[in-house]
């Protein structure tokens, strides 16, 4: 589709699944999640009530990976009727303690694409998750140098955005937005008014699927980040 980023001064980065990768180790520990209670449900039925229990505590402990691990605790319980063993509730904790501890991986073009836009725009990290986790893996990133500012917000909607957009006095005109998710990164971006690109990841959580009725085609899809230099670089 055709854009004009011609009044764009102020450009905004997810972090999770847009700078590196993310929703990949939580797949992943959701596997062995599954395998360690596989003696009181089905691996479905596990994967059924570990996302229900995530939603129920969204309000009480917020996005990343210390969320995520009580509520795989509380899911084992309930799964076990609190029978689930001592030892089984260590190797849970050790799950989350190894998803905090791991290595950051940088998504292919990232640091080539922010040290190519960082001398023309301003840019920033809008991002949702747990403030301590997101600060170390920006700093292990080794992309801090790149950003005038880091934002970990509680939630993204169009409130958060506006509230945001106002603190660091931007234009929604002048903003552009780019992300890995549909709901989080374009849909409350493009309704206050400000642009989005869509650079969707392999794997999205299903609390970031939309729906049909939900779907836009008022902005910039592109298959990989390195692509937004096509129209930024310039």
């Amino acid at each position: 589709m055709e854009v004009d980023f011609s009044n764009i001064k102020t450009i905004g980065f997810d972090a999770d699944d847009t700078l590196w990768v993310n929703e990949t180790y939580f797949r992943d520990t959701e596997e062995k999640f599954a395998e360690l209670l596989e003696g009181y449900e089905t691996k479905n039925k596990i994967d059924q009530e570990l996302f229900k229990m995530e939603m129920a505590n969204l309000d009480s402990y917020g996005y990343g990976i210390k969320g995520f691990m009580l509520s795989m605790i509380e899911s084992a319980l309930d799964l076990s009727n609190n029978k689930v063993p001592q030892e089984t509730i260590a190797q849970i904790l050790e799950l989350g303690k190894k998803m905090i501890t791991h290595p950051v991986e940088l998504l292919d073009g990232v640091e080539e694409v922010l040290f190519k836009l960082s001398g023309k725009y301003r840019l920033i990290v809008l991002t949702k998750g747990d403030l301590l986790d997101q600060e170390r893996k920006l700093e292990r990133s080794g992309l801090s140098q790149y950003f005038h500012h880091v934002e970990v917000l509680s939630d993204k909607k169009e409130s958060n955005y506006k509230n945001l957009l106002d603190h660091l006095n931007i234009d929604v005109k002048e903003f552009l937005m780019i992300g890995n998710s549909l709901k989080s990164d374009v849909l409350p971006i493009l309704n206050i008014g400000a642009q989005a690109v869509h650079v969707p990841f392999h794997t999205t959580w299903a609390h970031e699927m939309v729906s049909e009725d939900e779907m836009v085609n008022n902005h910039l899809k592109l298959n990989r980040l390195r692509d937004i230099l096509k129209y930024l670089d310039n």
